[in-house]
């Protein structure tokens, strides 16, 4: 801790030089004020940072590869009105969590506001808990993104050689080659990561506009009124509301991970202003995005029992093969969802590695000199980072024994996250009904930001209680949603370590907070 304070004091009294090292001014004097040192290199910019975003959202994307769990609760009515839902409660959670990112842009994310924000008495406990859910939450994000892409592109073999039987096996070694692909962007080209994410931003507003059209001009049209007004209960909870409150984790995840850029802060130029900014951008871009391809697939879906129960494994692929009526052409549309789910998980990586080098660096997991250490010349946390990949290797084997287990792991981020945000927007929201001042910042809600705190919260206690619902009502154990025992197991062992020895070693950030510059 005084290491911290001395090398950011001694930063701190040279003349501020702006520079992709240092960042700007503003830069050098966030991490002076939060005790830290720079020593990632700040290479992202607006675009960068708002392409980065984009893609690890990737809104349109999972409303096609999440299309199936809509369809069987609530249906296309349900769908739509529950998306629409979903965007009104997570924009009130992206505009909190935006402004909380602009008074401290730091890696450490939830766990750092937690530390600042909660109440005196409960900041070091709360905070510990808040870095451990992150630490689930996007850990358990990288294979989960790897086996989305592995699984399409089972789906894919399937749509073009119908006698192949997929194994699990062959999801596991995908996933290891999806997870690999990753690595070498966020070690080799680590540098040139910037420069990827806008390009792959273009390939994500064109690849949307190339199904959009096809499917607008050779799909089969359903009558809006049946399409609006298509609300059922096809897994059988016997009451169409519930089936769609249950149908709503489909846009949960499409939406979730507005966080992601604020672990990338520390390489973002001129974070406080640039951050919130992109944060907002990237919701609104996505949501549009994701409504208007959901109503186009729905408009488009063509026979439902037969796109439900299609062999490729994901309706969106049946649906552009019953468009195209054409292999081929079914292929090139479906890859592009493909190509993107694996960028998107070389930005899950480096999400997780910055969250767990941050969180390591405050002594807060076992091993934390080793995980946040950068190395001189990759200006990166390199052993977060093959962490992190090793993490993800471990759990796809997993899905070898058992892919009920290995699901019910990887759709744990969904959970931890939302409960992570709950947590450091309701500090936010006490100290705002208490009358305590605030930290300055670059983008504020105002008098507004009581009632759109107070609103976040509420969304998320309804978003996190469905999180752990399964698909069906009364199901066999190979489909129950087990994440609410992994989760609970997980937090009970975060207690443990804490007890045993994490409150000896965890202080929380605001221990390293130059107080004389928080106000």
């Amino acid at each position: 801790m005084t290491h911290l304070r001395d090398s950011a004091s001694a930063e701190s009294q040279e003349d501020p030089v702006i520079s992709e090292k240092k960042g700007t001014a503003d830069d050098q004097k966030d991490m002076h004020r939060m005790g830290k040192v720079q020593e990632l290199r700040r290479n992202f910019r607006f675009v960068s940072i708002f392409g980065y975003s984009m893609i690890l959202m990737a809104t349109w994307e999972t409303c096609l590869t999440t299309l199936i769990i809509p369809l069987l609760n609530g249906g296309t009515g349900g769908a739509i009105f529950v998306f629409l839902g979903t965007v009104v409660g997570m924009g009130f959670v992206i505009v909190s969590m935006a402004e909380m990112a602009s008074m401290a842009p730091t890696s450490g994310g939830q766990y750092h506001w937690v530390s600042e924000f909660a109440p005196k008495e409960h900041q070091k406990f709360l905070s510990y808990i808040v870095g451990w859910l992150c630490v689930l939450g996007w850990q358990t994000g990288i294979p989960s993104v790897g086996y989305l892409a592995g699984t399409q592109i089972q789906g894919l073999i399937v749509l073009n050689n119908a006698s192949y039987v997929p194994e699990r096996w062959h999801g596991t070694l995908l996933v290891t080659a999806v997870a690999s692909f990753s690595i070498i962007f966020n070690t080799l080209l680590a540098r040139k990561l910037p420069l990827v994410e806008g390009t792959v931003l273009v390939l994500h507003i064109f690849g949307f506009f190339a199904i959009f059209i096809t499917l607008w001009v050779l799909a089969p049209r359903t009558p809006a009124s049946e399409v609006f007004g298509g609300f059922q209960d096809n897994a059988g909870w016997g009451n169409v509301g519930l089936a769609c409150l249950v149908g709503q984790l489909a846009p949960i995840f499409s939406l979730l991970g507005s966080d992601a850029a604020t672990h990338m802060s520390e390489e973002l130029r001129d974070a406080s202003y640039t951050l919130p900014r992109a944060m907002i951008w990237t919701a609104i871009s996505n949501s549009t995005l994701g409504f208007l391809m959901l109503v186009t697939l729905c408009v488009c879906l063509g026979d439902v029992e037969s796109v439900i129960s299609t062999p490729t494994g994901y309706p969106h692929i049946q649906v552009f093969y019953n468009a195209t009526q054409s292999t081929a052409g079914a292929t090139v549309l479906a890859s592009i969802t493909v190509i993107m789910a694996i960028f998107g998980c070389v930005n899950n990586v480096a999400t997780s590695s910055r969250q767990l080098f941050a969180f390591a660096r405050d002594h807060g997991i076992p091993f934390g000199r080793f995980l946040s250490r950068v190395h001189p010349g990759w200006d990166i946390p390199l052993n977060s980072v093959l962490v992190s990949f090793t993490i993800a290797i471990l759990l796809s084997l997993i899905n070898i024994g058992s892919t009920v287990a290995f699901n019910s792991i990887a759709s744990l981020g969904t959970c931890a996250l939302l409960s992570s945000y709950i947590i450091s927007i309701s500090c936010m929201f006490v100290k705002r009904w208490r009358g305590e001042p605030l930290l300055p910042s670059r983008f504020r809600l105002g008098k507004a930001g009581i009632w759109v705190n107070g609103i976040s919260v509420l969304y998320l206690i309804v978003a996190f209680v469905f999180s752990f619902f399964p698909s069906f009502p009364h199901p066999a154990p190979d489909l129950m949603n087990w994440n609410i025992l992994i989760y609970g197991v997980v937090v009970i062992f975060s207690l443990a370590y804490f007890i045993a020895k994490g409150r000896k070693q965890y202080v929380g950030p605001v221990e390293y907070i130059n107080k004389n510059l928080s106000t």
